[in-house]
């Protein structure tokens, strides 16, 4: 697996792969053999999933490969114990340990951003979501969030979530040029009055402006809130603006370009901080899964290291690789252009749906998703775009010269879809790049 570390850490990286290779080539000891052992099935699936991910690219946005360090961790035996409360406010005895761990992981996080308060026990980003709307406002309240169609979440206001029935979200969508229009954002502000600004997508490409977002609800007396889930890792250095430092609240998950474990953290300011920690327990979860907590603390600590800001550059150098080649193509760059770790692309000019798209794709070992663009005339389920990016091909160690050429392949596999000859080659290029850079070589299940 290619992540980039100091030299100590890269040594003993090294170090540990070659004794576990040692063990494997010598006495074919497998690395999880009492998984193996006690439930072959699910090992031999698990084992399947490691194989699918070695041998794809994998271009999903909100996917990433996290390191040896954080699967430990997530695997430990931290799992076992129940920790309801907070460090030093527990309602279960023997929670020393567990302390000093969730503490690290706080910690940790404060200094990647700035943050005044964090809550590390969120379960993902819905959760989160849930946890500050909960804290914060009271049923029927007003929130003003992104359109889910124009780069938005679910959980920001689309009326097939829990939230919408609860909350009156308020949704702004992007101008015909694909950008955040503020005056028109000042202008609903205005109109609808809400207790809450919430900005952050999970398909917008763009930078935003959170000093005028904090402006348009000084100006109405607006809480704010940026979901940061898809550009947390890129926040945390210094690739892209940071809301922490100006806004009431913060919520992000830990995966994605973050390269952490799946879960879910808010960051808020200190006289939000007892209705935050108290609407995610005992509000909305109960005991905390410290495994999970111990893995954030581990990514936290690689996110706070210099090689993670030139990961951070290169997701973005990488991005740009892939707008370049598109841009100048008959399929449609949604937004105009992309300032983060992917791109959204209409593919009907090309003569086929996202969904159509995505399954082509997979067939020559090109991971992606299907997803809806701005006001989408097609389904959810069978929508008109593509969404793409950088953050798991550039933890492999692919660079720009890569990403152009396989900008280029996915291209010419969905404009010549039928045509065996260029799915073929589209197979080689794959195998080509996913063996120049290998992922957690020397690890098995069996």
């Amino acid at each position: 697996m290619i992540i980039k570390m100091d030299n100590e850490n890269t040594n003993t990286l090294r170090n540990y792969e070659f004794v576990n290779s040692y063990i494997i080539r010598v006495f074919a000891i497998p690395i999880m053999s009492y998984l193996s052992q006690t439930d072959p099935e699910i090992a031999n699936a698990i084992e399947a999933e490691l194989g699918r991910e070695r041998h794809v690219l994998e271009m999903i946005p909100s996917e990433n490969f996290v390191s040896r360090a954080v699967l430990e961790a997530l695997g430990s035996v931290a799992t076992n114990k129940y920790a309801e409360g907070l460090p030093g406010q527990r309602y279960y005895g023997g929670c020393d340990e567990i302390d000093k761990l969730e503490s690290l992981a706080i910690e940790r996080a404060k200094k990647l951003f700035g943050a005044e308060h964090v809550n590390v026990q969120p379960l993902s980003g819905a959760p989160a979501n849930i946890a500050v709307y909960s804290a914060l406002l009271k049923p029927d309240d007003a929130i003003l969030g992104m359109d889910l169609s124009h780069g938005g979440h679910l959980t920001h206001g689309s009326p097939v979530t829990w939230m919408a029935k609860l909350f009156n979200f308020i949704r702004y969508k992007t101008t015909a040029e694909g950008k955040i229009d503020y005056d028109h954002i000042r202008t609903m502000a205005h109109e609808h009055k809400p207790k809450l600004i919430l900005v952050g997508y999970s398909a917008y490409t763009r930078e935003i402006d959170y000093a005028a977002i904090k402006t348009i609800a000084d100006d109405v007396g607006a809480l704010t809130m940026a979901d940061i889930a898809h550009i947390a890792g890129l926040i945390a250095a210094g690739e892209m603006n940071n809301p922490v430092t100006s806004f009431d609240v913060v919520t992000t998950t830990t995966h994605k370009t973050l390269r952490g474990p799946r879960g879910g953290m808010i960051m808020c300011k200190k006289n939000h901080a007892k209705a935050i920690d108290s609407a995610v327990f005992p509000g909305l979860q109960g005991g905390p899964h410290e495994n999970n907590i111990a893995a954030k603390a581990v990514a936290f600590k690689e996110a706070l290291k210099p090689s993670f800001k030139e990961y951070a550059k290169q997701i973005k150098k990488n991005a740009k690789a892939l707008e370049k080649v598109f841009t100048g193509s008959n399929a449609k760059l949604m937004f105009g252009g992309t300032d983060n770790h992917m791109l959204l692309i209409d593919v009907t000019p090309l003569g086929l749906s996202g969904k159509e798209a995505q399954i082509v794709l997979d067939s020559v070992g090109i991971t992606l998703n299907k997803n809806m663009i701005p006001d989408d005339p097609r389904s959810p389920m069978d929508p008109s775009g593509i969404r793409l990016g950088t953050p798991a091909l550039t933890t492999r160690g692919l660079k720009e010269a890569d990403m152009e050429r396989i900008a280029q392949t996915i291209l010419d596999v969905l404009t010549h879809r039928t045509d065996d000859g260029v799915k073929d080659k589209a197979r080689a290029m794959v195998k080509e790049l996913t063996e120049k850079h290998p992922l957690y070589p020397d690890f098995s299940y069996l």
